[in-house]
């Protein structure tokens, strides 16, 4: 099972560059890294990424992150994935395109 984080084309290149990120701005804001799982990543993109061209999907083995890894009810009164640490390339399974079309977001058949 992987756990996801959805990221603008600026964050991601940010990622990329320097291997390390304290994530978007509401990560900042909240003061830990959000994910969700393959069953919340849509609602996660409709609520939080309107309409917003050029993202990437980024897939991560969640058993690296050890307890800095927490489960904690949020939207819903589901369990997210929050890491309280900076993100990093560790863990990183795949990153794929996240294409816009008739303003939702085209998500991967095959995410688990």
């Amino acid at each position: 099972m992987y756990i996801y984080k959805i990221l603008r084309a600026p964050e991601w290149a940010d990622l990329e560059q320097n291997g390390e990120s304290l994530g978007a701005p509401i990560d900042l804001e909240d003061g830990y890294i959000h994910f969700s799982t393959a069953e919340q990543a849509q609602e996660t993109a409709a609520k939080h990424f309107s309409d917003v061209e050029g993202l990437k999907l980024l897939a991560f083995d969640p058993k690296v992150y050890g307890t800095d890894l927490k489960w904690e009810v949020s939207r819903g009164d589901a369990l997210f994935p929050h890491l309280y640490r900076k993100l990093t390339l560790m863990g990183l399974a795949w990153v794929r395109d996240l294409p816009l079309e008739n303003g939702t977001h085209i998500f991967p058949e095959d995410m688990e």
